[in-house]
């Protein structure tokens, strides 16, 4: 979450020679949308990067190495009102294991003073506006008998009380449990660790006791629901020691982060440098959300500029570039996406008609790819994303692949990933050649198989 306090400066760096904004300035919001709904303003090239710039060498990895898991987001921004949503997973679980994920994220499960689970209230209250607890058990089960993991988002950078700022309950804390800087003056804590937020209570990461009730609550979470593994919210908000800690003590089955930094379309290696800062911080125990890849792919279809789509090395430009078997690629999430029916947060959505395009790139490329639920779910592209899925799937494509880019320009992009999968997108014509059999298209996408 915490769209509204990280992805101003986001959005709007995206648009050529835009200014970069503090991400907390949400004063600024209404002026960055017109402007960003704006974006089409012509970027210079993308500056070559000498070798000795980059700080964190590529991690090479083994083709075994690689994590065959494809995840579907579970929701969007307002999925709250279609309650209960546990009803809706439970129902769709079958198709969800039949389509080929491995994992599906779900919405934050607590008792919470948000409709949309960001702002939590009582850990231990499972009852939301999701559905009641035993709704969530039924979905996650459901879930399970189709062989698909199911992740919890963890949103453990702030808190709010019961009924007021810091009565704090289930579990229950007094002021040490908030950081001193943050903006309610009862605060008792040690400073904050991280960035803090304005709409609750920053918490103390450094206290034993806060440490000790966050790794219980985790836990719990995966003997009482049903939980596998964690997406982790806004972990800039506190320190990566912690998170480390907290990963360690609940053994996911699989974690992964969101790192959401600003964005300046003509410096992409710096962007995904903190990316692979952030890995490194934790001893490489988690993945992170790739908003990297998303933000030059969503440049290269909308503008025309699949040029970018190939760095200076001759890799992709994202995180699957430098860490790919660290990196969960995506399109959209409830922050930056439509809901369904077209509203929602909609903050940086990835162009409409161009969706499928995006999926044939990260669907084929390497990393570990996140589905938007109203992507599959909602607009009428269920059976292409499943065809993209199976493909990966037959051709044994992981996060670790290998990818071979055959053509980069301003009217296509072509790659051949561990010689057995060949794509293309852009209006631009290509082909593999001799021995390729076309396996899947659409508007501007084709893929191939060997």
């Amino acid at each position: 979450m915490l769209a509204p306090v990280l992805s101003l400066a986001l959005a709007i760096s995206l648009w050529a020679g835009g200014p970069r904004l503090d991400s907390r300035d949400s004063k600024a919001w209404p002026q960055l949308q017109e402007q960003a709904s704006a974006f089409g303003a012509p970027a210079p090239q993308v500056p070559e990067v000498q070798a000795s710039a980059i700080k964190v060498p590529v991690h090479a990895a083994s083709k075994s190495d690689g994590n065959s898991a494809v995840m579907l987001q579970g929701f969007h921004w307002l999925s709250w009102q279609a309650a209960p949503w546990w009803g809706a997973i439970a129902g769709k679980a079958q198709d969800i294991a039949a389509a080929g994920f491995s994992m599906v994220w779900l919405p934050p499960s607590e008792d919470a003073a948000s409709n949309e689970g960001y702002i939590p209230r009582r850990w231990y209250v499972q009852d939301s506006k999701y559905g009641t607890q035993a709704e969530l058990r039924k979905a996650i089960a459901a879930l399970h008998n189709g062989g698909v993991k199911a992740l919890a988002d963890i949103v453990i950078n702030h808190r709010v009380g019961s009924t007021g700022w810091a009565d704090f309950t289930d579990p229950a804390w007094g002021c040490a449990a908030v950081a001193s800087n943050d903006e309610w003056t009862g605060a008792c804590g040690h400073p904050d660790t991280g960035l803090g937020v304005a709409f609750a209570r920053d918490l103390d990461h450094s206290q034993p006791f806060v440490q000790k009730d966050v790794k219980d609550w985790m836990n719990w979470l995966k003997s009482a629901i049903g939980y596998d593994g964690w997406r982790y919210d806004f972990v800039r908000g506190y320190g990566p020691q912690y998170l480390a800690m907290y990963n360690d003590a609940t053994a996911p089955a699989f974690a992964v982060v969101e790192v959401w930094d600003d964005f300046d379309i003509n410096n992409v290696d710096a962007h995904r440098q903190k990316l692979c800062d952030y890995i490194d911080s934790v001893g490489g125990r988690v993945s992170a959300f790739d908003f990297t890849t998303k933000a030059v792919l969503q440049q290269a279809v909308s503008a025309g500029e699949y040029w970018r789509l190939k760095d200076a090395q001759g890799r992709a430009p994202g995180l699957i570039g430098w860490w790919p078997t660290r990196a969960v690629t995506f399109l959209d999430n409830h922050d930056t996406g439509a809901s369904t029916g077209g509203t929602g947060e909609n903050m940086w959505p990835f162009p409409a008609d161009r969706v499928m395009e995006g999926y044939a790139y990260i669907l084929t490329h390497p990393g570990v790819p996140c589905v938007y639920w109203p992507h599959f779910f909602d607009w009428g592209l269920h059976d292409q994303i499943k065809a993209l899925i199976g493909l990966r799937r037959s051709a044994g494509i992981n996060s670790a692949s290998q990818v071979t880019v055959q053509a980069a320009d301003a009217g296509r992009y072509a790659a051949i990933i561990d010689g057995k999968l060949a794509v293309k997108i852009g209006p631009a014509e290509w082909s593999p050649g001799p021995g390729w059999t076309l396996a899947a298209f659409g508007k501007n996408y084709a893929a191939w198989t060997k």
